[in-house]
């Protein structure tokens, strides 16, 4: 009996200390998951009524509180809202923002393969050209491993088309070197080198300035990009062939933010951000089509077809430019030749 009485004393001994164990994990609990909560700013380029503020970021921020179950939540800021466009980057690279959306032409002072990654102007015929580049061929680990440098993780959001809408038809060269255009990077310099008159103006900005006659054209992405910025309203040409096809729009991580995070988030974010730019390319191309069909119905817009001797000149001037990028570093040389050499296999020079 003696023994009996220990051995049930020592059960209870025991069962009080699982139970005291138990609460005192149970308590803790919603403490550790405090700690392994975090919350992002997000400064984007893109103004909110950009087609690729709520397609783009949006998109991502849902996707990324989705899979670490609210565990990473992303504070999202419009265009201008903390940062102006170029000083996204150094947000960034300092540890500032968690986060940002820019235009690889507003890093041209830190990426020296920026001016390739905004896009060479009349290089690509195709999208999936400009896709292969990036991920089959390792242009976009090129981008990544020098934006490493800067303490910046680097991941291209889409590769897409970038086509200008002008307010009066280019039906000649003259007409061409007349025009006052909104650009930025290196298609900014192009289209100056070409004999037009470009200048960098914010997104925000640029409805007013087409409208009040300061700039008569203006690239803003494609048809889409023009729709959501409702740059129809005032520009009823739509001008191609593109001017060039390229990873236009880029997500840029704090690598600072990116370290404090646990292992399986990390994963998490790389993960979404892979298939962040395969899902956008794809939807854009998509989207690209059916928007440009309503802009010609709803707002009377004309497709304008530069004439052909207007694109044979402004080949003739890109391809000066392309040698100019080159010369920005030895690894923009080494870009520069895997991109011609690839054009040449597909026949284009």
């Amino acid at each position: 009996m003696k023994i009996l009485t220990t051995a049930r004393k020592t059960l209870i001994t025991y069962g009080s200390a699982l139970t005291l164990g138990l609460t005192a994990a149970l308590a803790s609990a919603p403490a550790a998951a405090a700690e392994e909560s975090f919350t992002w700013k997000v400064q984007s380029h893109w103004p909110g009524s950009s087609s690729s503020y709520e397609d783009s970021l949006v998109r991502l921020k849902t996707i990324l509180e989705e899979r670490t179950d609210g565990r990473l939540e992303l504070e999202l800021y419009e265009a201008g809202s903390l940062f102006k466009a170029k000083e996204i980057f150094n947000a960034v690279s300092r540890g500032i923002l968690e986060m940002g959306t820019i235009s690889p032409a507003y890093a041209q002072d830190k990426i020296t393969l920026a001016g390739i990654a905004s896009g060479l102007p009349f290089a690509f015929r195709n999208v999936w050209e400009a896709a292969y580049f990036h991920q089959g061929l390792g242009f976009e680990q090129m981008l990544r491993d020098e934006a490493a440098k800067h303490n910046v993780y680097w991941a291209t959001d889409k590769v897409y088309p970038t086509e200008m809408v002008v307010k009066q038809p280019i039906d000649s060269w003259e007409d061409f070197t007349k025009l006052k255009i909104r650009s930025s990077g290196a298609l900014q310099s192009f289209l100056t080198d070409a004999g037009a008159a470009a200048s960098y103006i914010p997104g925000s900005e640029l409805y007013s300035a087409l409208d009040s006659g300061i700039v008569d054209g203006a690239h803003w992405g494609a048809s889409q990009g023009a729709f959501s910025m409702g740059l129809y309203e005032v520009a009823k040409y739509h001008v191609q062939p593109a001017l060039n096809i390229a990873g236009t729009d880029v997500i840029i991580v704090s690598q600072k933010a990116l370290d404090k995070l646990p292992e399986d988030m990390q994963n998490i974010v790389k993960q979404a951000l892979e298939e962040q730019f395969w899902f956008r390319t794809n939807e854009y191309q998509y989207k690209e089509r059916i928007t440009l069909a309503k802009a010609i119905s709803e707002h009377n817009v004309q497709v304008n077809t530069l004439p052909e001797d207007v694109q044979n000149r402004l080949t003739q001037t890109a391809q000066t430019l392309w040698d100019e990028e080159g010369k920005r570093s030895d690894n923009a040389q080494k870009a520069l030749d895997m991109l011609k050499d690839y054009l040449s296999e597909l026949g284009y020079l």
